[in-house]
């Protein structure tokens, strides 16, 4: 069992980081029973990975009789996911004050984009948005061409659910020693601006150019941290920063000493990359493979997400599961003595409800009368 087994989430039906946050909590134990909406897309149907390991049950909340069934699902509840804008939940008669009211150690978790307060919190964003605000975006592609978004994993997952897990466990602990739940304001532009601080402090002592893309060691401006094209058409990545891993490179490529010796002068730069071009380009991806891999050269082969799960190490490593059909990563981090697990894959929209809320005390006559008056489904 995981180590949040005992610990349970009601995850309001949403998008994006707040399933995947709590995915990574059902993965490490907890049991996380997602409120959805009667009519709501199937989970099964949509391959939506992110629905493994958690309950479904419908529970209306705009009806009265649907409001006192959640608000009795929190009295028994550790953790409440509020995927919302900012004041949803108080408007459906759910918000933190009356959730903690009946449960004062209850952690109620709410994940927006730009935040509960704040003039941009009521209005719409998504993950392009948020790195935007925060810099990211503009730092990342190519010298002379736009931006480019690293696809949602900048704003939405690591500036969003890894936030958002964080937050609850580090809430978690605090609350088994006060005995005291707290509300979580978990935004996407706030885990965004953390992701950059490497680069604050680059750009503080001068060794970042914040006014370019590729212009600095990290973005791809350096000849030996960046991607090359290999005569099959696939590429390879390089990230050979340190002198011994740099040496290495010059050593397996077979490049000339002294024309790459001068490894950090950016005046150099662009000339050594078009060098380096040739020389990838004269062999395949496989081919580099066999001369690079597993040496500390900092190589790996740039792989698409389909071919990942085919990759010797990924294999051996069990980095990727299959679950229903679908291949998706495996739960991490790892936990040696309380491993995390899949428990099952996606269920469909309400296919819990009955047998959670008798877990949960409510007896067969209040279910169906709750079922007939269509507060729950």
């Amino acid at each position: 069992m995981g180590p949040l087994n005992g610990f349970t989430v009601l995850e309001l039906g949403g998008i994006g980081p707040a399933p995947m946050g709590g995915m990574i909590l059902a993965d490490m134990g907890a049991e996380v029973i997602r409120i959805d909406r009667k009519g709501g897309m199937d989970p099964r149907i949509m391959k939506d990975v992110s629905a493994r390991g958690k309950k479904s049950i419908v529970v209306n909340l705009k009806t009265q009789e649907g409001v006192e069934t959640f608000l009795r699902l929190v009295e028994n509840a550790d953790v409440v996911i509020d995927p919302y804008r900012p004041g949803v939940c108080e408007k459906l008669g759910i918000g933190p004050d009356v959730c903690m009211a009946r449960n004062p150690k209850l952690i109620f978790a709410r994940m927006t984009g730009w935040g509960q307060e704040g003039p941009m919190a009521q209005s719409a964003g998504h993950d392009i948005n948020y790195i935007s605000l925060t810099g990211a975006l503009f730092a990342t592609g190519r010298r002379g061409e736009r931006p480019v978004p690293a696809l949602n994993l900048i704003g939405d997952m690591g500036g969003g659910g890894m936030l958002l897990v964080n937050g609850v466990l580090a809430a978690l602990l605090e609350a088994s020693q006060s005995g005291k739940g707290q509300v979580l304001d978990v935004a996407m532009v706030d885990g965004a601006a953390q992701l950059m601080w490497m680069m604050h402090g680059f750009e503080a002592v001068g060794a970042w150019d914040a006014t370019q893309r590729e212009a600095n060691m990290l973005d791809g401006a350096a000849h030996f941290y960046d991607t090359y094209e290999c005569a099959c058409g696939g590429y390879v990545s390089i990230g050979s920063i340190e002198p011994q891993f740099y040496a290495l490179l010059i050593e397996l490529a077979q490049l000339d000493e002294a024309t790459f010796a001068d490894q950090n002068n950016p005046a150099l730069w662009p000339e050594l990359k078009a060098k380096l071009t040739e020389v990838f380009k004269a062999k395949t991806r496989d081919e580099w493979c066999a001369i690079m891999e597993g040496t500390d050269v900092c190589f790996a082969p740039v792989l698409s997400f389909k071919e990942a799960p085919s990759h010797p190490a990924n294999i051996a490593r069990n980095v990727y599961q299959e679950v229903d059909g679908v291949v998706q990563p495996a739960p991490a981090p790892r936990f040696s003595r309380t491993p995390s697990e899949i428990r099952h894959g996606a269920h469909g929209i309400g296919e819990d409800t009955v047998s959670v809320l008798q877990a949960m005390g409510f007896a067969a006559d209040e279910i169906e009368q709750l079922q007939n008056n269509n507060s729950v489904a």
